[in-house]
């Protein structure tokens, strides 16, 4: 009997995970409620753990379920706005199998690519609390440590970057000052621990739809991620 592995313990752990109250009631609410839209649909309502493949050697790290998006379907950026800009990029540079992402039976597999969240559960407004955000900072450590190959990190947004470099100060990685590491887009990083990080606006629908970020400011991001994780050094700081 195979035994189980640590992303596979950590997927049980996530999607049975009630400690924080205010969002426990709010994703279960809103898969109650739902979207007119989405009526018919039977919502995961419950914490969305990461995918894709644990070999990679990127990771792209998000905010936090969307209401009715991950929230609905159970997997990151995926029956949404956000998804729909971003996996058809992730498709051209060859890091997803198919441009669409609908729902968990759609097919879809990532190829050196893992896709988590910093907050697993969907936040009233998309605005999750500084304590709800220490109680998922345990999941992010375990995610990060079950990754053997892991080289860039590709933060989508201040949040997840901020998030990022505090999941990174608080574990076995050498000190360093979070301030010494200022979000912008296109920002890019050597950290102590050796991981690349890299910055990008979110690409939430707000950000798309006003033109903040572009699908060839996007591309370019996950472009240089996919150049920085088949090189051994070479990482600007």
């Amino acid at each position: 009997m195979n035994q189980p592995t640590a992303l596979t313990i950590l997927y049980d752990d996530v999607v049975a995970c009630r400690l924080c109250p205010r969002l426990v009631e709010y994703r279960e609410r809103i898969g109650q409620q739902k979207r007119r839209a989405y009526l018919d649909c039977t919502y995961w309502a419950r914490p969305v753990p990461g995918f894709g493949d644990p070999m990679a050697r990127v990771l792209a790290l998000g905010l936090a379920p969307g209401a009715h998006g991950s929230n609905r379907t159970g997997r990151p950026f995926t029956g949404d706005a956000s998804g729909n800009f971003m996996y058809p990029i992730l498709h051209r540079l060859g890091f997803a199998s198919q441009p669409t992402a609908t729902g968990l039976d759609d097919g879809l597999q990532l190829h050196d690519l893992w896709i988590t969240a910093a907050v697993r559960c969907a936040p009233p407004d998309n605005k999750p609390l500084p304590a709800e955000l220490a109680n998922c900072a345990a999941f992010t450590r375990r995610e990060l440590a079950a990754l053997p190959n892991l080289k860039v990190v590709v933060a989508l947004g201040k949040f997840a970057f901020d998030a990022y470099l505090a999941s990174a100060a608080g574990s076995d990685s050498p000190p360093f000052r979070k301030s010494a590491y200022p979000f912008a887009h296109a920002a890019e990083y050597l950290l102590p621990s050796g991981i690349a990080l890299l910055a990008s606006y979110h690409p939430s629908n707000q950000n798309t739809a006003t033109g903040k970020l572009t699908a060839p400011m996007f591309e370019a991001v996950f472009a240089r991620a996919r150049q920085l994780a088949m090189e051994e050094r070479g990482v600007r700081g």
